[in-house]
């Protein structure tokens, strides 16, 4: 079982970049999966995910309205389209996959199954 992350890179203030977490040894419609980040010297943060059992989507409010993940079954990939992105996103975003769990905010998305590699996002001012 393997998640892969990538699509990090430096943007300036304003601009976008697309994660993408590609997995292998399950099916991303079987897992909830999602992704954090973690900035220099802060906690790491559940960002948003995406639900296993009906595709709802969650978000942390710092990011609503700016980001959207999405599924692509066939590809077997998870996406994380971020837009407007502010100095306070630089951070290395991981993305993370937990099998069965509830969710209804993002805050439940925790206790994960496996883990990607993190992907460093940087956003210049």
């Amino acid at each position: 079982v393997q998640l892969q992350a990538s699509g990090g890179g430096l943007v300036q203030t304003g601009g976008s970049l697309r994660l993408s977490c590609a997995a292998s040894g399950f099916t991303v419609d079987s897992y909830n999966i999602g992704w954090f980040r973690q900035a220099p010297g802060k906690e790491r943060e559940g960002v948003s995910c995406i639900s296993s059992s009906d595709g709802s989507t969650y978000y942390a409010e710092s990011v609503k309205g700016r980001f959207t993940i999405s599924r692509d079954n066939a590809k077997n990939t998870v996406y994380l389209e971020m837009n407007s992105l502010k100095p306070e996103d630089t951070a290395v975003y991981y993305c993370a996959a937990v099998e069965k769990i509830a969710i209804a905010t993002i805050h439940d998305f925790y206790g994960m199954d496996y883990w990607g590699e993190g992907t460093l996002v940087t956003v210049s001012s």
